[in-house]
């Protein structure tokens, strides 16, 4: 037996399990472990508990900054802020509606790319931009599209954008370099998204908007409020200006900061202990994914698969590649959730590399096609919270259909990005 039809054996049984798991309806996280297991099992390796361990702990570091930056939005949200910031920027910009939306786009984009995670974005900020757009006239699936599409670019945007992460450690790459590359298209697209969706409406009704908005506390300000991203762009501006002389402090020191500044100029009393507990409830599903993941990926690389998989890639004509972005990144999100990162991203990455395409712009433009799976079945999480959160209690179908300009505009985007990501290398500075 070839070792590709060895391999190819084993990703067969891996597939087939995880399949029957989604048959019985299991959760993707155990339907990814089953998997793994399975495969584990038909390489003739058993129960690896060694390779289980290591691939468990394998995005340790990822889910400190999951955990360390949604702390600290949940304690900005405790504080009074988030309710602070959207009332003030409704007082402020009511009047036009170009400026509202720009500065609602930006709101929505600020947890996900601090967190990593378009699910927070949502529930932190998802709800009270969802009031606001609804009292700008915006139908409620209109609403929870915008709402949607931007959750996932925040997830993709920098610092935080766990695609990007994922992929850039399977290949060995430093995360250095994405900043613009994942900045840039993330507002332009956030942009067009608000615009395309909520350009038409009614000028809003600010006294009945502010009385369904929450009130935040008397002495809730904006020094209160900015003072917390203050210091976390400090600590990041300090280790970039002076990388020789500042010791490396690690993403989840520096959320830990931003969280405690927030927390000791809160106007209000937070049981941090409850916080923290509601935190890692919000959490655990992703959590479990991202340990699941690991394994899965340990498996595969000692079975072989991985490999199969990247030779595949390679070997692929490239103009299929890149014709099939826009349906293979979604689709492997929409089963794999983060997990597509590592098992498709990695692969891709290392054929537009071998080619001669600029990896780190290549990687954030599939950064940017890939949370438009989050509202796909068999998974949908994102997109079914969304849907609950803005209060849109019709077809899912019609959900889809909202999302579906939006999503043509950032597939376009991410795909140019990845065939001109040579030329764009300029975006990588820093």
């Amino acid at each position: 037996m070839s070792m590709f039809t060895y391999a190819e054996i084993i990703l067969g049984v891996m597939v087939a399990l995880y399949a029957v798991a989604k048959i019985f309806k299991l959760s993707t996280e155990l339907a990814m472990l089953a998997a793994a297991l399975g495969g584990g099992l038909a390489g003739g390796f058993g129960l690896p508990a060694r390779h289980i361990a290591e691939g468990a702990i394998t995005y340790l570091d990822i889910n400190l900054i999951f955990i360390s930056a949604t702390l600290f939005m949940n304690i900005l949200k405790e504080s009074g802020g988030v309710a602070f910031v959207i009332r003030g920027i409704l007082k402020g910009f009511h009047r036009s509606r170009i400026l509202l939306l720009m500065l609602l786009a930006v709101l929505l984009l600020v947890p996900g790319a601090l967190t990593g995670a378009g699910s927070v974005t949502v529930l932190i900020t998802g709800s009270l931009v969802a009031v606001v757009l609804g009292y700008m006239g915006i139908p409620r699936v209109k609403t929870a599209a915008i709402i949607f599409i931007i959750a996932g670019l925040s997830a993709a945007a920098p610092p935080v954008s766990l695609w990007a992460m994922m992929t850039a450690a399977g290949v060995n790459m430093p995360y250095f370099g994405f900043f613009l590359p994942l900045l840039i298209p993330c507002v332009i697209a956030a942009l067009a998204t608000i615009f395309i969706l909520g350009w038409k409406g009614t000028p809003v009704d600010l006294e009945k908007a502010l009385k369904e908005l929450p009130e935040p506390p008397e002495k809730m300000s904006w020094l209160r409020v900015l003072t917390p991203f203050a210091v976390f762009f400090i600590l990041i501006l300090t280790g970039r200006l002076f990388p020789f002389s500042t010791p490396v402090l690690g993403l989840p020191f520096m959320f830990l900061c931003s969280a405690l500044a927030s927390f000791l100029l809160s106007p209000v009393k937070i049981r941090f202990f409850r916080v923290s507990r509601e935190t890692i409830d919000q959490l655990l599903p992703l959590i479990g994914t991202l340990t699941c993941v690991g394994v899965l990926v340990q498996i595969m690389t000692l079975t072989g698969v991985r490999g199969l998989l990247a030779v595949t890639a390679v070997t692929l004509p490239v103009s299929v590649v890149f014709a099939s972005l826009f349906f293979l990144l979604p689709v492997s999100e929409a089963v794999l959730m983060y997990g597509s990162a590592p098992v498709i991203g990695v692969p891709l990455i290392l054929l537009f590399n071998t080619i001669g395409l600029d990896p780190i712009v290549a990687l954030a433009g599939m950064s940017v096609i890939w949370p438009l799976g989050d509202a796909l079945p068999p998974t949908a999480i994102i997109g079914r919270l969304t849907v609950d959160v803005a209060g849109y209690k019709e077809s899912y179908t019609r959900f889809l259909k909202a999302c579906a300009v939006p999503a043509i505009v950032i597939v376009i985007i991410g795909t140019l990005m990845v065939i001109f990501s040579k030329a764009l290398n300029f975006l990588t500075i820093f």
